[in-house]
Parts: C-alpha cells; sequence; structure tokens
C-alpha cells in the first residue's frame, strides 16, 4: 500500500486531487457528487481520481448504486501513517 500511496500522490499529475479526496472521506463518507462540490472539481475528475484509488484499494463503494458513497479503506487505515508521511513531504 505504501508504494500504491506513493504513486497515487505523486507521480502523476492527479495526485493533489486525489489527497483532496482522501481528506474530504477522512471527515465522513460522500458521494462522487459532494465531493465535486466540495473540492470545486469536475464531476467526471472526481469519477476518474475515485476508479484510481478504487483500483489501488485505497477506497470502496457502499452498497447503494444511486448516490453511491465512498469510503476509506480498512487497508488504507491500516497505512494512514503512510499517507500522513507523504503529505508532509510534498507540502
Amino acid at each position: 500500500m505504501d508504494k500504491a500511496l506513493w504513486y497515487l500522490l505523486t507521480a502523476t499529475r492527479g495526485g493533489e486531487n486525489r489527497a483532496r479526496i482522501i481528506r474530504a472521506l477522512s471527515e465522513r463518507p460522500r458521494n462522487a457528487n459532494q465531493l465535486s462540490e466540495v473540492l470545486d472539481v469536475r464531476y467526471k475528475t472526481v469519477r476518474h481520481h475515485l476508479d484510481m484509488l478504487e483500483d489501488h484499494g485505497v477506497v470502496e463503494p457502499g452498497d447503494n448504486e444511486y448516490g453511491k458513497l465512498y469510503f476509506l479503506t480498512d487497508q488504507f487505515e491500516q497505512h494512514r501513517e503512510a499517507f500522513d508521511e507523504i503529505m508532509e513531504q510534498i507540502e
């Protein structure tokens, strides 16, 4: 997971938005539309980043298809310190 976080947050252009999504989901579960509004980012952009984060085991969707909420995974929570360290180094 540490390597995946480094890749997602530093090796690609969307790292800043992915970090913002993780921080927003740390506050509470949200759907893609809510994230779009809170982060002032286009819905399609949020969906793209959520898909990447889901593919790497950072977020997971809830069961409801309509207004699907996203949550941080237990796997991510076990590596939250790595996320915090990465954020300290890049800010």
